[in-house]
């Protein structure tokens, strides 16, 4: 299968054979595999030509062509005006001599990471895998390599579950602003890499919608993926046709492989149950029903690799972590390479302190599921996409809760206040823990704790050392365990 007729032919053929159809009624019947619902933790990457510059963020390929923004600058200074050097010109320069995958799927273990989502193709139009739809892909240019191809490998051989995101769909319009000027783009010739350039209010043609379609199979097809994921632009009506279609036979095909897969999604794309809610760059205020995922990066600034990143501490990133986790969500967490393949050190030491404190804390968030209320205290977060950077900041009082066999767990947000935690959701008299209390440990501390069960409150008295923790946390046992 090497044309789009003919990919359609097969995940047509894929599709009638079921065990799933192209319908939001059969595609209710999707259960959510259990690797996700214990998984809690993956790592997000974003790196393609966008990261030559490392100016602005990733959108820099839309808004290099975008007259008097500051990319539109920053290009004409230093690489010069886009009808002489376009973005097609800075592909040489993702040379990728440092990209080390195998590196790569290690840091990522160490950070405690179960699952690994690269994006496949950003709306940039560059593929960062091995494909017959689209000459402008990493294998043939550029690093010269399967980036993707080498990923799924090397993170299936860490034992974590591979995933891909694709952001295609909105590759329709994405380069339109130099449809507007002298630019590359306009001058046409390379259309296979700028698209169809169209006004964003244009609904897409049935050809490019189909061209959608068969480019996100043979991704499917050729790394199988766990997780696919999806940006926000096909919420718009014209794809909504074809998202049955593509989650029955990706569905289908994940069945065939004894694979349990995971389909995320934003807005009101899919039918609620269908597929997994993702919230970007922001929070759920409650706790959901359903699984859900929240993700956002190391960066409040950009996605990919920028000079002079906002970056978050890991204390706020974990933080974020278990606030999702407590509300039956998992976090996927981006980073973002260097135009050679390399981590930034920064990062890399973020995920690091993530991992150190996963590894002692992680009976609280990995296989864990949700309590009676998610937590307590007077910080809440705000619901809803892009809220990230308007949450509250965590005192002693915000905790929160999760629930693993018999134990339920108390994460201390804003740590200790003189060296005592108390929750109020342990009091006798609200009657949320029915059982009486056996013991209370703090994580990484081999005895039990002090604690005192009142009306209102448990009190737990930390070790000398485990008072001055950032994030404690403490595993409260039922007596006759």
């Amino acid at each position: 299968m090497t044309t789009v007729p003919e990919i359609l032919r097969a995940l047509d053929q894929t599709v009638g054979e079921g065990p799933f159809g192209a319908s939001w009624e059969s595609l209710a019947g999707y259960q959510v595999p259990d690797w996700y619902r214990d998984a809690k933790f993956g790592i997000f990457i974003h790196w393609g030509p966008y990261s030559v510059p490392a100016f602005g963020n990733e959108w820099y390929p839309r808004n290099m062509y975008v007259e008097g923004s500051p990319e539109y600058v920053h290009h004409r200074e230093v690489f010069g005006p886009q009808d002489k050097v376009g973005y097609k010109d800075l592909i040489p320069q993702l040379t990728g001599e440092n990209f080390d995958a195998d590196g790569w799927a290690a840091l990522f273990r160490e950070a405690g990471a179960q699952y690994v989502v690269p994006v496949a193709e950003h709306h940039d139009g560059f593929a960062m895998y091995d494909t017959a739809l689209n000459p402008w892909n990493a294998v043939a240019m550029g690093p010269q390599r399967d980036v993707i191809g080498e990923l799924a490998a090397a993170v299936r051989a860490q034992s974590m579950v591979f995933g891909v995101s694709t952001h295609r769909a909105e590759h329709w319009w994405f380069m339109n602003g130099g449809m507007g000027f002298d630019s590359d783009v306009r001058a046409g010739g390379h259309a296979d890499l700028y698209g169809p350039a169209q006004p964003q209010e244009l609904p897409p043609s049935p050809q490019y919608l189909e061209d959608w379609l068969a480019r996100t199979a043979e991704l499917v097809d050729r790394y199988q993926p766990q997780m696919l994921y999806f940006d926000w632009w096909i919420q718009q009506p014209a794809f909504k046709p074809y998202l049955p279609r593509l989650a029955a036979y990706y569905y289908n095909k994940a069945a065939s492989w004894g694979r349990g897969p995971v389909l995320a999604y934003k807005h009101d794309a899919f039918a609620p149950g269908t597929a997994i809610y993702d919230v970007e760059r922001g929070a759920s205020a409650e706790l959901r029903p359903d699984p859900w995922q929240s993700d956002t990066a190391v960066s409040r600034t950009s996605w990919g690799h920028v000079d002079g990143h906002d970056y978050k501490s890991a204390t706020d990133l974990l933080a974020f972590l278990v606030d999702v986790v407590s509300k039956n969500g998992c976090l996927l967490l981006n980073i973002g390479p260097k135009a050679d393949g390399s981590i930034p050190e920064h990062e890399a030491g973020l995920l690091r302190e993530i991992g150190a404190w996963l590894a002692r804390n992680g009976e609280a968030i990995y296989a864990s599921r949700p309590w009676l209320v998610y937590g307590e205290g007077p910080s809440r977060m705000k619901e809803g996409q892009f809220t990230e950077n308007d949450q509250p900041a965590y005192g002693p009082a915000d905790l929160r809760f999760t629930t693993r066999d018999k134990h339920l767990y108390v994460t201390a947000l804003g740590g200790a206040n003189e060296g005592r935690i108390h929750i109020r959701s342990l009091g006798r008299e609200l009657t949320l823990y029915t059982q009486e209390v056996g013991s209370v440990h703090l994580l990484g501390h081999p005895d039990p704790l002090e604690f005192e069960r009142g009306p209102r409150e448990l009190t737990v008295r930390l070790p000398e050392r485990g008072a001055v923790l950032a994030m404690p946390v403490l595993r409260v046992t039922p007596a006759g365990s």
